[in-house]
């Protein structure tokens, strides 16, 4: 399994978790747009409590970068009043760039049952805003409590990444069918069918044909169940040939799906091929590297630690729970 952890830069920019009223380290707190803030009840305090104590703190007209972590006082809640409270409030953040809704570890809550929203309203209140990051997502959650979005017309948005071990599919068809003319940089952790994960290769079709994002140049299809199938997909998807990076990592990678990769269209162009986490055999692993490291493509080959191929343990994604 892979940890989620707190970043610890956000949007080029140092994290800085914002002390809760009375704490330590209030009266040295850094200049507002010199750090990315980092919003955390630690468990004592309401969202509401922490929103109203960080508009009275902190000069928000300067603050470039927010990551909201955990939100609960005690029980597990929706996110919905997150949203609400970032929607009501956006006028007072005319420098807001980056975003990232759920910065939250395992040890804190598994990535599937931070219970979400709809987060389409954030986009629609936010149109200058460039970098959004969402973790979360997954069926133990009631249906009310599921991650959404409907497709949206954003001109400013450039990096967009959905980090969950079971991404509804809904969410990524209305990533295909939205409007995002500046998106460089698109990555999806798809996750497992048991915990909803239920997007298919047909979902991505807008995306792979290159047609859906015309500045795209990063591209993540990552921790996927069905990593050969989307694997098979991108060696003839026409978007590629524009990447500079390409991501097909923490899935379940096996040699058919590198075979495909060897088999189409180049990938020599790319500064960068990320598969980490996969199940190949060596030799695709030695093919894969030789043609990398030839073309001067840095490649990340690290596989599943104690990889048996003759074991019939099932194979697994990086992230699911």
């Amino acid at each position: 399994m892979t940890d989620i952890t707190h970043p610890e830069v956000f949007h080029g920019l140092p994290v800085h978790t914002l002390p809760l009223p009375g704490g330590a380290g209030i009266p040295g707190r850094p200049p507002a747009g010199s750090v990315a803030w980092r919003l955390d009840s630690q468990y004592e305090l309401t969202f509401e409590e922490v929103w109203a104590d960080f508009l009275a703190r902190v000069d928000t007209s300067q603050v470039r970068a927010l990551l909201i972590g955990p939100w609960w006082k005690e029980d597990y809640v929706t996110f919905e009043p997150v949203v609400e409270a970032i929607v009501a409030d956006a006028p007072r953040f005319p420098g807001l760039r980056a975003l990232f809704l759920a910065d939250v570890e395992s040890e804190e809550c598994e990535v599937c049952w931070l219970e979400m929203c709809d987060i389409t309203p954030v986009l629609e209140a936010l149109p200058l805003l460039e970098e959004l990051t969402v973790r979360g997502g997954g069926d133990p959650v009631p249906d009310d409590e599921h991650l959404r979005l409907s497709p949206v017309r954003h001109h400013a948005l450039k990096s967009l990444r959905f980090e969950s071990g079971g991404l509804p599919g809904h969410v990524v068809r209305a990533v295909a069918a939205s409007d995002l003319p500046a998106l460089e940089h698109l990555e999806f952790w798809f996750g497992t069918g048991w915990y909803g994960g239920d997007a298919t290769v047909a979902d991505l079709a807008p995306v792979l044909s290159g047609a859906a994002f015309p500045s795209l140049r990063r591209l993540g299809l990552q921790n996927s169940e069905i990593q050969d199938e989307i694997a098979s997909a991108v060696a003839s998807a026409p978007v590629v040939a524009r990447l500079d990076a390409l991501s097909l990592s923490m899935g379940t990678l096996s040699d058919a799906g590198a075979q495909a990769l060897l088999g189409g269209q180049p990938l020599t162009h790319l500064s960068s091929l990320d598969l980490h986490h996969h199940y190949l055999s060596e030799p695709f692993v030695s093919r894969i590297r030789d043609l990398c490291v030839g073309a001067g493509v840095q490649v990340d080959l690290d596989g599943v630690d104690d990889l048996d191929l003759d074991d019939d343990e099932p194979r697994y994604v990086a992230v699911s729970e």
